[in-house]
């Protein structure tokens, strides 16, 4: 078997899009994960037959340590011998592309999932910008989560429309629609298990909380939505990587009893089958996986139109959209949708079916399989085997 290699900043990222390719990917290369972990027996625990390596990928800027992580980086290239590497981080692409292309691997692919520097200004906009380019620059293969990502990269010269391709209708690694789906017994469970009302409006906020997702443009919806309505609940699941909570605790003001924070979860289909709205308001996003995830159990997305999130929603059909920024508009959406539970099902419905149709694990899993293949075939002249 052909060794292969995928390389990502931290397990959380490898347990969320990971995972189920690993799993496939092990029936036909030797496959490693390298990422920055001290629990070797991570993969292990989960039945994956695949090895796992620490590298010490720091998510932000410190010059030290990611001169230390590049050279780790090619040093494990060039003793492996890898026939392909695969990054899914702006850092760990930085780092792996840089390192595969001096270790001379002969297949070097890079997923763009979001760019950061999207919503920065100035000098940190302009370094950012350009690490982007170098990934792209020293990758021989460009995967994008999505089509309006990747036409957005191509207006801002970071990728060539020749190496770079969209998969299928787009994601990073589609979704398990047996996990989620519609639970009425969780949904009993979590509302029961929170003091929530069976006939309470839930809107589940699922993200990290920070700025460029929206947090706050989320709490100051909520809070004035639910002004005028003293029944609904907002659920608000992720961890508080900025340290915002304080502010979005101020925004909410006396409706804050109705608040439920549960920072980091490993069971989000739980948490959005007892919710009735999912609200993504982020500034930037690459795909919006959680988005599809919801869709899958049911349920419909509120989210800002920006690249990315229109992949993921279509507007009236699986959810309504509204201009980033915008709580006024946002809250006129809430409102709607808690008037007309009709269009909430039709919405949650349409959602579902089109999740199952286009967005399944097997379908993206099995895409990720054949560009694999073609990509070695074309390259180094060698299949999978």
């Amino acid at each position: 078997m052909k060794r292969i290699c995928l390389i990502c900043c931290n397990l959380y990222g490898a347990e969320v899009f990971l995972l189920d390719q690993i799993r496939a990917l092990t029936a036909h290369y030797d496959v490693t994960l390298a990422t920055n972990t001290q629990n070797p027996g991570f993969l292990a625990e989960r039945g994956i037959r695949a090895r796992l390596i620490h590298i010490p990928i720091e998510r932000k800027i410190d010059f030290k340590s990611d001169m230390r992580a590049l050279y780790r980086l090619y040093r494990m290239f060039r003793n492996q011998r890898f026939a392909l590497v695969h990054s899914v981080d702006p850092k760990a692409g930085l780092l792996s592309m840089t390192a595969g292309m001096l270790a001379r691997v002969p297949v070097r692919i890079h997923t763009f999932t979001g760019q950061v520097w999207a919503t920065r200004k100035g000098a940190m906009r302009l370094l950012l910008k350009t690490c982007d380019r170098l990934i792209a620059q020293f990758a021989t293969h460009i995967l994008i989560d999505s089509s309006s990502q990747r036409t957005f990269l191509l207006q801002q010269g970071i990728v060539a429309k020749e190496k770079s391709f969209v998969l299928g209708h787009g994601s990073i690694s589609g979704v398990d629609v047996r996990r989620f789906r519609p639970n009425p017994t969780a949904r009993q469970e979590i509302r029961s298990k929170n003091g929530v009302p069976a006939e309470s409006l839930v809107f589940l906020y699922m993200s990290r909380l920070t700025r460029d997702k929206g947090a706050l443009v989320m709490a100051e919806a909520f809070a004035k939505f639910a002004a005028s309505d003293d029944r609904s609940h907002l659920f608000v699941v992720g961890p508080d990587e900025d340290g915002i909570r304080p502010a979005m605790t101020h925004l909410f003001g006396e409706c804050l009893p109705r608040v439920h924070f549960f920072g980091f979860t490993s069971v989000p289909e739980q948490f959005m089958a007892g919710a009735d709205v999912l609200c993504l308001p982020s500034y930037r996003e690459g795909f919006g996986t959680v988005l599809i995830n919801a869709a899958a159990v049911g349920i419909p997305a509120l989210a800002s139109r920006v690249y990315g999130s229109v992949d993921a929603v279509e507007d009236g059909t699986t959810g309504l959209l509204h201009q980033a920024g915008n709580a006024f508009e946002m809250v006129d959406h809430m409102i709607r949708l808690k008037d007309d539970p009709s269009l909430r099902k039709t919405l949650g419905d349409n959602g579902r079916c089109r999740a199952m149709r286009d967005f399944s694990e097997e379908y993206v899993t099995s895409a990720v399989l054949n560009f694999y293949c073609d990509a070695l075939a074309k390259k180094t002249g060698i299949s999978a085997s």
